[in-house]
């Protein structure tokens, strides 16, 4: 039975085929900054530019601070020259393909008309003053200034996102196109991408902020500026909160404008949005109340908010909501291990060391790292009945403290297989209709992207769905009992089995097989009679 070639659109997946006989600017430009030439290096090297824009803008704001800048002058000097050779080797690369533009290659002269474009005179501007320092004696702060509008070159990344932003949500409304921008959607594009960015990049600099601010001689040095960093953060985070917030009534499970904002504001997600931004509000509100500098520490709760952006907690999440009474159990033998050490070790250790075993709840403390396996060494049984126990208890903690870690390895193993499985059984139902379209395909890859699987894993799930899928439509390989189910499976089946019983005619030694059909009458007449029908020796009967 023939089946219909499902018409899958996977060139996302796929890697991309340049011709290598091309003009070298030709294949140059598909390879590198072609934008819709599929699975070349054009959103790479964006991502390496705008990574190494933000990096000089780091640089920019250290070389502010002397104790940090005047140590280290000729590494920041390295990396300027870097930086300034990397944004003019790019600034030449694209004067140089310019003709092969489609923005620039109908002009008469296509290079003079790009170097005039407003992101060719961004980027020179990136490198002109490093030049200029050469011949002009520019003061250095002067030279700062004009160096921070390198931040200019990230336009050429957001305009393009913008722009398809916006036309993928033209005629909806604000609040919608909030949603787009703040929660995972069809209509998100890569502003949405960008926008998860540049959260998660303050998400990374205020942690290190309060990891070094941690650290008494770099926050005497820089007290201000970790102020600042901290409520630039804050604010970043509380806006990104309130837009959730505020947005999140669009999501069909939170359309009640009251109820579904207070739904939102309960998810784990947003509990933790929440109190990445509350240490500083309650600091900033009751410190003449309270001394509240404690919870500077629990900013460090924003690392959390990464989770949002990562599908291992939610599989692991699973795990444990999946395993969790195996987990008890294993946690309540455990507990009992524990009590029963401590027990043990006050009962034979309490009179040799009654200040390291003063009573059984200072005891768990050295039972939980005996049977562990730690062993810190600054409490240790010295009665040769305390050793004893000490040397079995902690065999069997090897293997009593081992179980969960064995568990959750299992079952975080069996759950990655149980998505993959998902995933496979997601391709075969977008396979039904045997077209896998732009929409179904960013599904898939943001699947795939969660389940961490590379293109070639999700090009092999293709293949393996639409060979499933065709095999389901090969009405010969199911039971009999699934084709008589269905009218035109049955009548398929019926007409592929006449066909066999012709060719089974061709094929065999007609005489021969008459004079064995008619021995101790292995067909009936009637069967005889519809074999010769179906074999055309006589006309079949209406």
């Amino acid at each position: 039975m023939e089946t219909k070639e499902p018409a899958i659109n996977n060139t996302p997946m796929s890697q991309s085929i340049i011709p290598s006989d091309l003009p070298l600017r030709k294949w140059l430009f598909l390879w590198l900054l072609s934008p819709r030439q599929e699975g070349n290096f054009h959103k790479v090297i964006d991502r390496w530019i705008s990574l190494l824009i933000v990096v000089n803008l780091v640089a920019l704001v250290a070389e502010h601070i002397p104790s940090i800048y005047t140590p280290f002058t000729a590494w920041f000097h390295a990396f300027d020259v870097f930086s300034v050779t990397i944004f003019t080797l790019e600034y030449l690369l694209r004067l140089y393909l310019a003709p092969e533009d489609e923005e620039f290659k109908a002009a008469q002269r296509p290079r003079v008309r790009y170097s005039l474009s407003p992101f060719a005179l961004i980027d020179l501007i990136a490198v002109l003053p490093f030049y200029l320092q050469a011949f002009i004696p520019l003061d250095l702060r002067a030279l700062r200034l004009l160096r921070l509008l390198r931040i200019l070159k990230l336009f050429r990344v957001l305009v393009p996102a913008f722009h398809e932003f916006k036309q993928a949500n033209q005629g909806r409304t604000f609040r919608q196109k909030v949603h787009a921008l703040v929660f995972p959607s069809s209509f998100g594009g890569e502003l949405h991408h960008i926008f998860d960015n540049f959260i998660v990049f303050w998400v990374i600099v205020s942690v290190i902020a309060v990891i070094f601010e941690s650290v008494h001689s770099i926050q005497y040095l820089l007290n201000l500026e970790f102020i600042i960093l901290d409520a630039i953060a804050v604010g970043i985070f509380t806006l990104e909160y309130c837009l959730r917030i505020y947005s999140c009534v669009e999501n069909p499970s939170m359309k009640h404008a009251l109820g579904g904002r207070i739904k939102q504001a309960k998810t784990t997600s947003s509990i933790i949005d929440f109190l990445a931004i509350l240490p500083f509000f309650l600091e900033f509100f009751l410190h003449h109340l309270l001394d509240l500098r404690f919870l500077r520490v629990f900013r460090l709760l924003r690392l959390l908010k990464l989770t949002r952006y990562t599908g291992a907690t939610t599989t692991l999440t699973r795990v444990i909501s999946r395993e969790w009474p195996v987990l008890a159990a294993s946690a309540f033998i455990m507990l009992l291990l524990v009590i029963m050490t401590a027990s043990l070790g006050y009962l034979f250790e309490h009179e040799a060391q009654p200040d390291k075993f003063e009573n059984i709840p200072q005891s768990i403390y050295w039972a939980v790292i005996t049977l562990a396996s730690v062993g810190y060494g600054d409490i240790s049984p010295i009665t040769p009945m305390g050793r004893v126990m000490t040397i079995i208890l902690a065999l069997l903690g090897i293997g009593i403290f081992a179980i969960p870690a064995a568990l959750l390895s299992s079952a975080f193993t069996d759950q990655l297989r149980i998505e993959r499985e998902t995933l496979k059984n997601e391709l075969y139902e977008m396979l039904s209709d045997g077209v896998l379209d732009g929409a179904e395909t960013d599904k898939v890859m943001a699947e795939a992207r969660r389940l961490h699987l590379s293109d070639d894993e999700v090009n092999r799930l293709i293949v393996k769905a639409k060979r499933e899928r065709e095999l389901k439509e090969d009405v010969s390989v199911l039971p009999l009992h699934k084709i008589a189910a269905t009218s035109e499976h049955a009548i398929e089946h019926y007409k592929v089995l006449i066909s066999q019983i012709r060719q089974l005619g061709v094929m065999t030694d007609a005489a021969r097989f008459e004079s064995v059909a008619k021995q101790k009458n292995r067909l009936t007449p009637d069967e005889w009679a519809l074999w010769q029908q179906i074999q055309g020796d006589e006309p079949i009967k209406p």
